[in-house]
């Protein structure tokens, strides 16, 4: 028997957490290899047959000011894990995005475990970003092999002397469920010619505060504008549901709330049938990229979190949506901090929805990022590399 601990947070590193956890089952079945998969993570992944040390998708804020109520819930599951890996020693470690808590517990396994292999699968994004003159990356000094998924990051990793894979995008594994247009037009009830507009606003608590009150007063004014215009709003988490729903009715949209439990099996379908989303930046932007579909990317963070990634500690990215950093250009159109009103939204929208020259252009864009994101199999390569990666012999 080998033993797996995988580490992640947050509503898409559980996504692609479940993902992975699904291939190695897959993977050490087919090599007859009998594999305990033990997570810091959330449903997704028990339901694809890890056992959960702790369930880490409300853990993640972005910002000083918004990390700080989850201290104490991150020092309790500290303490958890402390105690697992002193009686039950892992084989391996596998490492998903999650910056300020897998590079603590990565320092942690090389120091207490030093031949236990650590494995990094999309790594944050250090590639994309910068702060103060550039610095150095910390993941290098204890994780044994890095799994990219991104060109970029690939050669960032290894220009600085990692040992890297480039397995390209997991999203890509998913593409072969798409449904055609008709197809999930007709099963989410549209009428011919109505047009769909989603919202994702929100896989953070504090997303619901910065970021929902403003992309529901831009979805009532499109509707205002666009008469007959559905706005459906796939639920982050099972918590975020009422807030959702109340927010929504205050900025008077008329919108269907698509529950937290239904939300993964009906993507597929929303992004078939979508004329156009409004979503914060994140994974979702690469979802709906390659799935087709027209965004508006918008972003907030507090201001005194904004203030002191400025000035203090001279933060700088060229574009914050994945799908431009990937391209390397402004493709889908970004809304940060004070530019990010209703009205700026509204504006950036409307041609998506009614221009179909500026629509094709960003048809073209999203081929070419598919083009960058390699091919099919992606999990299955990243569970054959970490299985490669353990020790013959189990530790315990």
């Amino acid at each position: 028997m080998r033993r797996l601990l995988i580490s992640t947070g947050e509503v898409s590193g559980d996504l692609q957490g479940g993902m992975l956890v699904q291939a190695l089952h897959d993977e050490a079945q087919s090599r007859g290899l009998e594999l305990e998969v033990v997570a810091l993570g959330g449903e997704r992944m028990r339901k694809a047959g890890a056992t959960l040390l702790a369930n880490t998708t409300a853990m993640g804020a972005i910002g000083l000011w918004e990390a700080l109520p989850l201290v104490w819930p991150t020092l309790q599951i500290q303490r958890r894990v402390n105690q697992w890996l002193r009686d039950s020693p892992p084989d391996g470690v596998v490492l998903i995005d999650y910056m300020g808590a897998n590079v603590n517990l990565g320092v942690k396994v090389k120091r207490r475990l030093p031949g236990t292999p650590i494995l990094y699968y999309i790594a944050p994004q250090e590639w994309a970003f910068r702060v103060g003159e550039g610095g150095t990356t910390r993941l290098i000094g204890f994780t044994d092999r890095i799994l990219a998924i991104f060109p970029e990051e690939a050669r960032f990793y290894g220009s600085r002397g990692a040992d890297v894979t480039w397995v390209g995008h997991p999203l890509i594994d998913t593409l072969s469920r798409q449904p055609s247009r008709d197809e999930a037009r007709a099963a989410l009830g549209l009428q011919p010619g109505q047009r769909l507009l989603l919202l994702f606003p929100a896989s953070r608590q504090q997303e619901l505060q910065y970021l929902l009150p403003t992309l529901a007063q831009a979805a009532a004014e499109l509707q205002r504008r666009c008469p007959g215009l559905q706005v459906m709003v796939p639920a982050g988490q099972a918590s975020f549901e009422p807030v959702l729903r109340d927010l929504l009715e205050q900025a008077g949209v008329q919108a269907r709330v698509i529950p937290a439990a239904e939300a993964d099996g009906l993507r597929p379908v929303l992004c078939a049938a979508a004329d156009l989303a409004l979503n914060k930046s994140g994974t979702v932007n690469l979802e709906l990229a390659l799935r087709g579909v027209p965004q508006v990317v918008a972003y907030r963070v507090s201001r005194p979190t904004a203030w002191v990634a400025k000035t203090i500690l001279r933060f700088h990215v060229d574009h914050i949506s994945p799908v431009n950093l990937v391209v390397g250009e402004r493709l889908v159109p970004e809304l940060l901090q004070d530019e990010l009103t209703p009205d700026s939204v509204v504006e950036a929208a409307l041609p998506l929805l009614e221009d179909n020259a500026a629509r094709q252009r960003v048809s073209d864009g999203y081929r070419r990022l598919r083009e960058l994101l390699g091919e099919s199999g992606v999990t299955r390569r990243a569970a054959s590399a970490i299985l490669d990666a353990l020790p013959e012999t189990p530790a315990s």
